[in-house]
């Protein structure tokens, strides 16, 4: 199984099991308390679902405030903290890599409609505008699988 991260507060996790039938996709949201990601959390789903390789989104704060671009570059290290805690091997991937391939803009609810055709059983996980870091979550995690093959 491998797992993808979509940073930041509304960002998400997913995991993607190697299945011979067909792909199997599960979504979290990013685990936060208060302003923060929890990392208790955020161990605790790595501890209870070990994959053998975590895709990190390596994104930028390119137009975020000092307070907001602070916060994300907290959670992303506290994502990171976390992974090498846990000797979870990762990759950082740019996003324009992986989105590329998808043929995605900056249009969040493209993201969501290419995740809920690729993984159709999943796809009432990707209905609300708010879903679109689970949406790109689970298109890093498709990518990725798709690259390692």
């Amino acid at each position: 199984m491998i797992a993808a991260i979509d940073p930041g507060m509304t960002g998400a996790i997913a995991f993607l099991y190697d299945d011979p039938l067909k792909q199997r996709l599960f979504v979290e949201d990013m685990p936060t308390l208060g302003k923060e990601v929890n990392a208790i959390a955020v161990a605790d789903l790595f501890r209870e679902f070990p994959p053998s390789h975590v895709y990190l989104e390596a994104v930028n704060s390119f137009g975020m405030g000092r307070q907001s671009a602070f916060h994300f570059g907290q959670g992303v290290g506290v994502l990171k903290g976390v992974l090498g805690t846990l000797v979870i091997p990762f990759t950082l991937v740019a996003p324009s890599l992986w989105k590329k391939h998808f043929n995605l803009g900056r249009d969040k609810a493209v993201a969501r409609a290419v995740a809920t055709r690729l993984f159709p059983e999943s796809g009432a996980q990707f209905t609300r505008r708010k879903d679109h870091g689970r949406a790109e979550a689970a298109l890093l995690a498709h990518w990725a699988k798709e690259i390692k093959s």
